[in-house]
This record gives structure tokens, sequence and C-alpha cells, in this order.
């Protein structure tokens, strides 16, 4: 059975320039009126409008100058978020404190939960006692990370370096809304776009051969 050719197999990107021909396998395209308007009074909301508006104002004022915590911090003081949780992993402790001490200098309160807080061991959640022979025995617990800046109210949180699949629950549980400063990859130094460059230089290296 062949797969049905989505946005990644595209190589026109007419929804991004709106001067060329969609495919014939488009998305754009087989979207229903109902569907769009949905989506498009959704934008209407509140919130929803403020961090698009924001979102837009930062890119077109900063592009390709303010880094990334530039950009947070950026983001979060025309947002007026006061009080930014951190839910860190244990191993970037170092780099989140950092982190706190900046966003204190800019005024902002800091709340930092790291992922071992309330942990438990793996085994009690169903982890096999052969699953932890290398990581420890002690869980993450990314839920109760969400939890415990849900209680103390945060405005808008911080992930740094959590585990993939422990960051998705984080996600599922914050009540406020979530930005991801680093995405952990322990093999490139925490920059897993770096496999994509090196895969995209190596197929470009094979089809000049």
């Amino acid at each position: 059975m062949s797969e049905k050719k989505t946005c990644v197999d595209c190589g026109i990107l007419n929804c991004h320039t709106r001067d060329k021909e969609y495919p014939d396998f488009c998305l754009t395209t087989s979207l229903t009126t109902d569907t769009i308007e949905k989506v498009r009074r959704l934008y209407e909301d509140e919130e929803n409008k403020r961090v698009s508006v924001i979102s837009a104002q930062i890119e077109n004022e900063f592009y390709l100058k303010y880094t990334r915590v530039e950009e947070v911090i950026e983001f979060a003081r025309r947002m007026k978020y006061k009080k930014i949780g951190i839910a860190t992993c244990v191993g970037l402790i170092e780099e989140s404190r950092i982190l706190a001490r900046i966003l204190r200098k800019n005024g902002f309160e800091v709340y930092g939960a790291v992922c071992k807080i309330g942990s438990f061991l793996k085994t009690e959640a169903g982890v096999p006692e052969e699953d932890i022979t290398r990581t420890g025995e002690v869980m993450c617990n990314p839920i109760m990370q969400a939890e415990v800046l849900n209680q103390v109210k945060t405005d808008f949180n911080v992930v740094m370096g959590l585990c993939v699949g422990h960051d998705s629950l984080f996600y599922k549980y914050s009540d406020a809304l979530v930005t991801t400063l680093v995405a952990k990859d322990r093999v490139l130094a925490h920059n897993p776009v770096g496999a994509l460059y090196q895969a995209k230089a190596y197929y470009k290296k094979l089809l000049e051969e």
C-alpha cells in the first residue's frame, strides 16, 4: 500500500509563497470550508490572538538578531507574564540556573521544577527491571513538574532538556503555555537538528557521485 503524500513531500510550498500552483496532494486544497473557518475562529480567542500577534512582531523585528533566550524574554515581557516556570532535566540544572539568573535580572519571578521532583522508582511505574540497568532506578516525574508549576500559577513555562516522552507529558499537563528552550540530545550537545543537517549533506554527496 502506497503512503499518502503530505506536506513533508512538497517542494513547492505554495502555502508559504502563494504565487504558484498547489500540488495535487496539497493538504491546504483538501481542507473543507468548515474546517478552515473553525480554526480561523480560534484565533479570535483573546490569548490566541495576543500570542499570534506578538510572535509575529518579534519575528519581524528581531529576525536573525535575537537568540532563543532573548526571544523568550521579549515574548514573556510583551505578553505581560510575571512568573515563569522552568521545567528542567536534572542533567541541565546548571544551564537552568543560568537561565533563572537571566530571567530574574530581566524582572521575572522564576519557579523551577527539576525532573526528579516527587520521584519514585521506575519499577513502580511499570518499567521492567532490565530497563533500568544503565540510567538508574529513579523515575523522572514530568507530570509532577507540571502539577507543581500549576499550583504556583506560573504564567509561562520553559522546558529545559526533558527526555523525549517526558516532555510530552509535561506539555499535556501544564496549565500555562509552554515553550522549549533546550531539546535534549546527549549525542549532539543538545542540537538535534545537527543530525538532519548531516543526513542532508550525506544524501547530497551520494546524489553527486
